[in-house]
């Protein structure tokens, strides 16, 4: 599966720690772009505020007294966006900007002389209030507050610009370092993958080792992977030389045997049943020894093709009883194992099929779904319209020298042999009656 590989696993999680990272720097940032842009009102209207204060006079009855044109044009516009009030003690209202007709701007609380309150109000707008005590040349005291507010659309505007402009850069930039972290993790993983690619050519048998240049962290692993491809290598070659020369060795001495007991019928049957068991034996542990079991290093093989060719010789050994031989496949039933460990198992199955049953033969070859969690990809299923296995002598036609009839002509380890390759495939073998022919029915499991 794609979510069990190294790279999608590294790009998933540089991906979400970059978007992460990315979310942070936006939230941090528009905040701080927003302090600073609410601290430059504030600045702004505290101006204004010293700009009123200047030109406000307080004449001798006490009243205030503004001038009608003030030097801000925007506070004689109505609706301008920019507002003022002086409100005495209790919010009683002694004078507000033209700007402020059918607007009513937030009052603050009682302040100290000297005392400033920036605060964004209900309506949206922020506002600036600052008390003085104000003293006539009479010496008549008074308490002011002065105000002055701006709508919040400048502040809104400037924030969503940053904003948009911010995370139109972060984008640009995250993809940007996406494609870098991309290309960074495919040029990291390169030996891995020219590792893999080894392994196939290997495989397939275009190359004898891994003879590849890889990064130091690497070489350990490929010398240890070349020294077990050469020691398999080695030990399949010593086992095939040994196989043959004990074959060798011994047909010569059989034979002599054999045409020893010809003119001596005194001991010929000792002689035969000795030959024959010597002949048992030899048979059996050559097949023992030549199972070689699952190997990785082996490469694939067809199992289909290897059932036809089985299926197409019995053909013409038993052609005298004419049998229908049904082969039912799936397409692609490969397996990494030696092709004579599948000529052993099938070939011993349909051997027996074929000489127990009546005239049909029945074989389906099945791959098995590879999203299913077990443990074997392909099932090889071979049935009879023969007479069929007792199930009291099941267990015991898979030891050596058992056969379940003794008067047919046999060495009784065919099935012993069948039954120890699939145990070492890590296989699993399984006998049944026929449901649909009602004979035998064998089913060989393998990884």
């Amino acid at each position: 599966m794609k979510t069990n590989s190294l790279s999608f696993r590294l790009s998933v999680s540089s991906a979400f720690v970059l978007t992460a990272f990315f979310y942070l720097v936006v939230f941090v940032l528009e905040q701080s772009y927003r302090e600073s842009t609410e601290n430059a009102l504030k600045e702004k209207l505290q101006i204004h505020i010293y700009s009123l204060l200047s030109v406000a006079e307080l004449v001798d009855n006490g009243e205030l007294k503004m001038p009608t044109i003030l030097r801000e044009p925007r506070f004689s516009n109505p609706g301008s966006g920019l507002y003022a009030t002086i409100k005495q003690a209790d919010n009683v209202l002694k004078w507000r900007s033209l700007s402020t007709v059918g607007i009513e701007l937030p009052s603050s609380d009682r302040l100290k002389p000297g005392e400033a309150v920036f605060e964004k109000g209900a309506d949206g707008r922020f506002f600036l209030s600052y008390a003085v005590i104000w003293e006539n040349e009479a010496g008549l005291e008074q308490y002011y507050i002065f105000t002055v507010a701006e709508d919040d659309l400048s502040v809104s505007s400037q924030i969503k610009h940053f904003s948009d402009t911010l995370r139109a850069w972060l984008l640009f930039v995250g993809i940007f370092l996406v494609l870098i972290q991309f290309l960074v993790l495919r040029w990291s993983l390169k030996p891995l993958r020219s590792i893999v690619e080894d392994l196939d050519e290997i495989e397939s048998g275009n190359k004898s080792r891994l003879d590849g240049e890889y990064p130091s962290e690497l070489r350990g692993l490929a010398g240890n992977l070349n020294v077990l491809i050469t020691s398999e290598r080695a030990h399949l070659e010593r086992y095939r030389n040994t196989l043959a020369d004990l074959a060798h060795s011994l047909k010569t001495p059989l034979a002599i045997l054999t045409g020893c007991i010809e003119p001596d019928d005194a001991h010929k049957k000792t002689a035969t049943e000795q030959i024959s068991r010597m002949k048992t034996i030899v048979e059996y542990h050559l097949q023992k020894a030549a199972a070689k079991g699952q190997k990785q290093l082996t490469g694939e093989i067809d199992l289909s093709i290897i059932l036809e060719k089985i299926i197409l010789s019995l053909k013409k050994v038993y052609c005298d009883k004419k049998i229908k031989f049904s082969f039912n496949q799936n397409d692609n039933c490969m397996m990494y194992c030696e092709e004579g460990d599948i000529y052993e198992i099938a070939g011993n199955l349909l051997d027996n099929a074929a000489k127990w049953c009546k005239t049909n033969v029945k074989v389906n070859l099945t791959n098995l779904d590879k999203d299913d969690n077990s443990l074997f990809s392909v099932i090889i299923q071979i049935e009879d319209d023969g007479p069929g296995i007792p199930k009291d002598k099941l267990d015991i036609i898979l030891q050596r020298g058992v056969r379940a009839d003794e008067h047919i002509q046999g060495h009784g380890i065919g099935m012993a042999v069948v039954n120890e390759l699939t145990e070492l495939l890590e296989g699993k073998l399984v006998a049944g009656k026929s449901e649909t022919l009602g004979g035998m029915k064998w089913q060989v499991y393998l990884p």
